[in-house]
């Protein structure tokens, strides 16, 4: 029997037949609410407080460049994107374990930078780093990174808790990522031509990456939405569905249709595309819709509220309404601005293991 490539299923494909062979294992932990699935874990710690857990894995040349990436912004970048999990829960984060695979090209000044920004971005989320595991590397630097956070019952939240009626909403502006690593390999290519060309390279002929900082903050240096959950806290909001935009709103409102058996209407007009990245589409003749739809990494927050709720989020001005869910039968579609009708589910998000 020939062996099926991991290509041919993809990247969910995938976790949804490994998770089949696991789910037998769920049994010996009856406190254990979720498992695979959603952005976290889910353990009872007692009937009020709910324990969520989640880990994050950041490969060389995969998810980060070293010719472009300072290792301290990469430090942060590791903790930042795992409290963007804890916080798709509704939950603040408690504290993280770290493992690193680390290459012999690697000095000691060099993890020591690295770690000051993961210290760095922890103090600021109020998170401590309680250990982890080191190894050798034969290729290049791997980062593990396994997080805790809390939330009560009544304030957990999954993606499998929306109903049709419930808005759609997004924290934030959206884009911005994608916008910022494409100047980057830009930028990264040129060198590597004039490289490749035995001709000399200088900051002369560099193009002024600051004027593009914004977008490329939010590629190297996102912030995951803490103030969001404590603004929900402090307001009594609590959505009924959430999950974190890591692979775009077209892959991930999509896990949220389909845990919460719905549909979904979203409207281009409304999507909040950042302001840079459509600067940077323009020069670049590209689209900047494209980049907030299924650019990915950008970290915001994609959540659904039920209608009685929405007047408590409408004082925030960072949160966008988006659309609505719908009845499961009408799919998951975008309104563009000449009101035509397209499937999001044909557009698709990032996936490691896509052809």
């Amino acid at each position: 029997m020939p062996y099926k490539a991991i290509s041919d299923i993809g990247e969910f494909g995938l976790i949804s037949r490994l998770s089949k062979l696991v789910e037998p294992t769920l049994a010996e932990a009856p406190s254990l609410l979720k498992g695979i699935g959603d952005d976290c874990a889910v353990y009872r710690l007692s009937e009020t407080l709910m324990q969520v857990a989640t880990t994050d894995l950041l490969a060389e040349e995969v998810h980060f460049d070293l010719l472009f990436t300072p290792l301290r912004h990469l430090g942060s970048k590791c903790i930042s994107v795992n409290v963007s999990d804890i916080c798709a829960m509704n939950a603040l984060p408690t504290y993280a374990l770290v493992s690193l695979a680390i290459p012999p090209s690697f000095s000691v000044e060099m993890l020591e930078e690295l770690y000051r920004g993961m210290s760095h971005a922890a103090s600021g989320y109020g998170l401590a780093i309680a250990g982890g595991d080191t190894s050798s590397s034969r290729s290049g630097l791997v980062i593990t990174i396994s997080m805790t956070g809390e939330t009560t019952k009544e304030r957990l939240t999954m993606r499998s808790g929306a109903k049709p009626g419930d808005l759609i909403c997004v924290t934030g502006s959206l884009g911005g990522a994608a916008a910022g690593l494409k100047m980057l390999m830009r930028e990264k290519n040129i060198m590597l031509d004039h490289l490749s060309n035995n001709e000399p390279y200088s900051k002369s002929l560099m193009a002024d990456l600051q004027e593009y900082s914004d977008a490329i903050r939010c590629q190297i240096l996102p912030a995951a939405r803490l103030d969001t959950i404590r603004f929900f806290h402090a307001s009594g909001v609590t959505p009924s569905a959430m999950i974190d935009i890591s692979d775009g709103i077209s892959s991930d409102l999509g896990h949220l249709c389909r845990c919460s058996d719905t549909g979904a209407l979203i409207h281009e007009r409304a999507i909040p595309v950042n302001t840079q990245a459509r600067e940077i589409a323009d020069e670049l003749q590209e689209d900047a819709l494209a980049w907030a739809l299924s650019g990915g990494e950008d970290y915001e927050l994609l959540f659904t509220l039920p209608q009685e709720q929405a007047a408590l989020a409408a004082g925030n001005r960072d949160i966008s309404v988006i659309g609505k869910m719908t009845e499961k039968e009408k799919g998951i579609l975008l309104s563009d601005i000449y009101g035509m009708t397209i499937c999001l589910d044909d557009l698709g998000g990032y996936d490691h293991f896509r052809k």
